[in-house]
């Protein structure tokens, strides 16, 4: 029996380094207290805002079979704004408050199984519900493999379960909403899986009160069709976007240089792409999606939280070829000489993807299962604090349902998981409809985790002594183009493009190494890369020969996982300008902004319970943020055309 869920039209639910200024005092917020109305602050004034922008409770099928997950939405929101709330019998608490969040459970099967955790619901009292509640984790591959075979089973109704479910989504996020304190949006996850293993998922975001029944892969394994799922929201005056995830694990096809039909891309898929999904999600609790060792050899950072298996088959590498956003930002450039339109012109954002409501993004925040924890409550000890850490090995609810099918089992590796990471955005206020214009007009930036504050702005006059100036934010944005969009026409008899850059370091945190450009341009056809250090702490110089800075230090005891903060800087802020620039050449610049080394997760669950350290992770992390990049395209006239024609559909 085929099994296809409702969307919008059938039902709606209306319930070379420059100068450096290092300042040695951790900034204060300048978050306001009571935000002016968005009319009355201009772009110089705007502020940043942290968030979550990808996590899941009990209502998502897989959290509550693999995970044992209890959370409700209203009980995730509420952790998030920091309040206390309970899990196992703890009272547990966040670190510090978010500023926004999404709540996004998946749209297959959402709401079904968590139905079971009543014992006078429907659906317990049928033979497949207590089958399930004898074991869990038998659910998640059944309930994965109908869904990908759109199909149904026998004695389990998702349509119905998922129109209640769903109300009670929209009800949460609407009920924790508190406009200029802690902003909420409406959203889940479309969760499509090519051959039930390469990674597609789009998390969606509505900015009003109001939302459709979710579109779920049920309906369309076709991200088109999922874009023109939010097309008719918006004709509809419900705007929303898609933010895909985990482009690591895509096995190449998130990036890929076609249409989901195998066809080249070209210019209306480019736009409509561009228009529906304006940034990815470049980090989060599976790992990075920035770039891999393979692709970026000369990058010495680019081995950071590398996850590269399938999300289904841990034993199984992806391809690295079209799933990392950086090798995404060329492709896009070279497909925008050839057709017009660049589908790959994105900006950033970062997650956590936990799957127990608990939303933390400190790194002593996390214990290897996809779920945050209060580090002064439950962190992990004893036996399984050395399953962890592989002192004790210990399979996976997955692989152990796959070995009951037959299915040579892979030992887990909770290792290969990191901490959460954040999304940052620059906006009039903390309010959803000004929060998601920034996400529209990709005015953000991702860190793995830190608070780390960062601009970044391009132009062609700017020059060390415009950061001297009290307002020079106010030159920035008038003369120039902030994260997320194209320089301005190049003025005449201008010889590069020159970039401010910023970063100030988390309040509670560690203080920065250094400030990066990554450029990616094209030559010859092929997208090229290029990383350049434009501010050291500690007057560190790059070596003319190599172009590369000597290492920050480390001041990371290992056995206590403790750091101090008696190197690197607070803030960090330069003006930089191309020294290699082209005008014949696209090209595509943002910036990386790195912590001094500090103790990874797995580090302070050693040093909590006197354990070895594992040999297979690194003992210590360089957190970073990246923000959105900004585009040069020579002459400038593609890329405002192509700007202006989004804006006016």
């Amino acid at each position: 029996m085929s099994h296809r869920w409702p969307t919008l039209i059938s039902a709606l639910i209306v319930c070379s380094c420059t100068a450096q200024a290092e300042s040695p005092q951790t900034p204060k917020s300048v978050r306001p207290q009571t935000p002016a109305t968005a009319s009355e602050v201009t772009a110089s004034e705007r502020q940043v805002y942290f968030g979550e922008m990808h996590l899941h409770t009990s209502y998502s099928f897989d959290a509550w079979g693999l995970m044992a997950t209890k959370s409700t939405p209203d009980e995730a929101y509420r952790f998030g704004r920091g309040e206390a709330v309970e899990v196992n019998g703890q009272a547990i608490r966040r670190g510090w408050p978010l500023d926004f969040m999404a709540v996004t459970d998946h749209s297959e099967n959402m709401g079904l199984l968590n139905q079971l955790d009543d014992p006078a619901s429907e659906i317990s009292q049928t033979a497949i519900g207590k089958e399930i509640a004898k074991d869990p984790a038998k659910s998640f591959n059944m309930l994965r493999q109908a869904s990908q075979e759109r199909r149904m089973i026998p004695g389990l109704d998702p349509v119905s379960a998922g129109k209640t479910a769903w109300g009670r989504q929209v009800a949460a996020a609407n009920a924790n909403y508190r406009p200029g304190k802690f902003t909420t949006f409406i959203a889940y996850e479309w969760s499509q899986m090519n051959e039930g293993k390469y990674n597609l998922h789009r998390n969606v975001f509505f900015v009003g009160d109001k939302a459709p029944l979710p579109f779920s892969s049920a309906d369309s394994g076709k991200p088109e069709d999922l874009w023109t799922y939010l097309e008719q929201n918006r004709a509809q005056g419900m705007d929303a976007i898609a933010i895909p995830h985990n482009p690591n694990a895509s096995n190449g096809l998130m990036y890929d240089w076609n249409m989901s039909d195998g066809r080249p891309i070209d210019q209306a898929y480019a736009e409509r792409r561009m228009r529906n999904e304006p940034l990815s999600e470049i980090v989060q609790n599976k790992g990075q999606s920035e770039t891999a060792p393979e692709l970026s050899p000369n990058d010495e950072f680019a081995n950071f939280e590398i996850y590269d298996t399938l999300l289904t088959q841990r034993d199984v590498k992806g391809k690295v070829n079209g799933s990392y956003i950086r090798q995404a930002f060329g492709r896009g450039l070279v497909i925008q000489q050839k057709t017009g339109g660049n589908p790959f012109k994105f900006g950033l954002a970062g997650a956590s993807d936990y799957h127990n409501g608990i939303s933390t993004s400190d790194e002593k925040a996390f214990a290897g299962s996809p779920g945050g924890i209060d580090p002064n409550v439950n962190v992990p000890t004893g036996d399984a604090a050395k399953k962890l850490l592989g002192i004790i090995q210990t399979r996976s609810l997955i692989d152990d349902q796959a070995a009951r099918t037959g299915k040579p089992p892979a030992i887990n590796n909770p290792m290969q998981g990191g901490s959460s990471g954040l999304t940052g955005v620059w906006a009039e206020q903390n309010t959803r409809e000004s929060i998601f214009a920034a996400l529209k007009r990709k005015e953000t930036f991702a860190t793995s985790g830190p608070r780390i504050r960062v601009r970044f702005f391009g132009g062609w006059d700017f020059s060390p002594a415009t950061l001297r100036k009290t307002d020079w934010t106010k030159q920035a944005y008038r003369t120039g183009a902030p994260m997320g969009s194209d320089l301005p026409f190049r003025a005449a008899g201008a010889s590069a493009p020159s970039f401010i850059l910023q970063a100030v370091k988390d309040p509670d945190g560690a203080n920065l190494d250094r400030l990066q450009i990554v450029k990616v341009w094209v030559e010859n056809g092929q997208n090229k890369e290029k990383i350049f250090d434009v501010a050291l702490s500690g007057g560190r110089k790059t070596d003319p020969r190599t172009g590369k800075a000597p290492a920050v230090g480390s001041t990371v005891d290992l056995t206590t996982a403790t750091y101090k903060n008696t190197i690197g800087a607070a803030t960090l802020q330069t003006v930089w300008r191309d020294p290699e620039f082209d005008a014949a050449k696209p090209a595509v610049y943002y910036l990386r902004a790195l912590e001094i080394p500090t103790p990874r997760w797995t580090t302070y669950i050693a040093a909590k319970n006197g354990l070895p350290l594992p040999t297979s992770s690194p003992a210590t992390v360089q957190e970073r943020a990246y923000s959105s990049p900004i585009w040069f395209t020579p002459t400038g006239r593609q890329a405002v055309r192509s700007d202006v024609r989004l804006a006016q559909k």
